[in-house]
């Protein structure tokens, strides 16, 4: 499994994706905007096509290109439901954000629960329920690389904002505490912005959420 990281959109939310050119396979976790562009330049070059289209959270910056990703692609999408108003009515955070993104409304395909394990390019991922950020955000945790997908709920040395619809610190708090730091110490954390970093780096150096 090859990992790509495509920062993309007005505020650079990184996109992941992951290919397996043995398998003529390929998965996406986030698509902000414009990122179809990288995206389909990187499977015509290891000939692999999209199946699979997995969301962190429903916030804007991570969905923005996800419709045009699933035309080009009909790759299946999967989400956690507690962010269904925001992925399939997102006209609404044009509201809260105060001016206009040019969303479009996804279909998904499968609503996540936690614990469920996804199967992906001959591996499987476990589904962690990290809520605080907003209501439906999401972890993909490999256990097999090592690699714990996050979205916006760590940043390396931050957490995400809980001042948007739906955030909470405390729940923001408890899910880094009881999902995140409870993953092994030397798992690597891809967030939603910013560099990667680990969960031993995290527990013992987070200002706001320590270990």
């Amino acid at each position: 499994m090859k990992l790509h990281v495509l920062p993309a959109g007005p505020i650079q939310t990184n996109a992941y994706l992951l290919t397996a050119q043995e398998r003529g396979e390929a998965i996406l976790i986030d698509a902000p905007g414009d990122v179809w562009a990288d995206v389909a330049d990187i499977l015509t070059e290891e000939k692999c096509r999209l199946t699979e289209l997995w969301i962190t959270h429903g916030h804007w910056d991570h969905t923005q290109g996800g419709a045009e990703v699933v035309r080009e692609t009909k790759s299946r999408v999967s989400a956690h439901a507690a962010d269904r108003e925001m992925i399939e009515t997102p006209e609404i955070m044009e509201r809260f954000m105060g001016e206009r993104l040019n969303l479009e409304p996804i279909h998904v395909d499968r609503w996540l629960k936690a614990g469920e394990r996804l199967k992906a390019l001959g591996t499987e991922a476990e589904v962690r329920h990290v809520p605080g950020h907003c209501p439906g955000n999401v972890l993909f945790y490999f256990a097999s690389s090592g690699a714990a997908f996050v979205g916006d709920a760590l940043f390396a040395g931050s957490v995400g904002r809980t001042d948007l619809p739906g955030g909470d610190f405390k729940v923001l708090e408890q899910s880094i505490r009881e999902q995140i730091y409870t993953l092994p110490a030397d798992t690597k954390i891809f967030p939603g912005h910013g560099p990667v970093t680990t969960v031993k780096a995290e527990r013992a150096g987070n200002p706001f959420v320590s270990g």
